[in-house]
């Protein structure tokens, strides 16, 4: 299997703090992967860094065959690399419907002006279709529930076609239910070949969903494997009883 993701010797430091200590590992195409670790470990300062919204103090980071170490978030859209965030980022004066043509990558200005082509149109009723978002297409996204606003955020990546999505505690404050929706959207488009990286704290998501599992300790990663393999590893277990 091909590694869409690489990360070569991470680091990032802030002041004297290293968050990301000589970080190595791969996310390979068409998997689920999970990016786990107690609180601190580092994982959200490396989606950053792998996303382009911080730059690495030293290492390597490469998306589907190319170096990206330091690329610019936007470029990294454009080029099939997406994310979410753990506080869901929409627009919340625009509709949700208009949060999604935005996506896409038209300007406000195009917004309004209706310049926008009838395929992104289209596109952005197929998927309001599909996360069940249709019956509130003319809200304002700050009119939506928590749990609705990760799912215009998680559909809002998908209008540009991306390879590889991050998705950054998409379980986080949301009820059972919506637990299960974002699980099944997820796998159904992984089905259609969309890679993703996870961090996640809710172990039940990860082990019913992702394969293999990568754990970080202290900015390092000190485990990747199978999700059963996870519970009985020493050093993971040291890790999360330790922090």
């Amino acid at each position: 299997m091909t590694d869409l993701l690489i990360v070569e010797n991470a680091v990032k430091s802030f002041g004297s703090l290293r968050a990301v200590d000589e970080c190595s590992f791969t996310v390979a195409e068409s998997s689920i992967t999970a990016l786990i670790g107690p609180n601190g470990s580092g994982k959200t300062t490396l989606f950053n860094v792998i996303t382009g919204y911080l730059k690495p103090d030293a290492g390597r980071v490469s998306f589907n065959g190319r170096d990206v170490t330091g690329t610019d978030a936007g470029r990294l859209y454009r080029h099939g690399l997406s994310r979410t965030f753990q506080q869901a980022r929409v627009f919340p004066q625009l509709s949700v419907q208009e949060n999604l043509v935005v996506a896409g990558g038209y300007s406000l200005r195009q917004l309004f002006t209706r310049r926008v082509s009838r395929a992104d149109r289209e596109k952005a009723g197929a998927l309001l279709e599909e996360f069940r978002l249709a019956p509130v297409a003319d809200l304002l996204a700050s009119e939506l529930s928590y749990g609705q606003r990760k799912l215009l955020e998680f559909a809002a990546v998908l209008m540009s076609g991306p390879r590889l999505v991050l998705l950054d505690e998409p379980t986080a404050g949301v009820n059972p239910v919506m637990i299960e929706t974002m699980e099944r959207h997820i796998r159904e488009r992984n089905t259609s070949g969309i890679t993703f990286l996870i961090v996640e704290h809710d172990m039940n998501f990860v082990m019913r969903l992702c394969d293999p599992v990568i754990v970080l300790d202290r900015g390092k990663q000190i485990f990747a494997g199978h999700p059963t393999d996870v519970q009985s590893n020493p050093l993971v277990l040291d890790a999360y009883l330790g922090s």
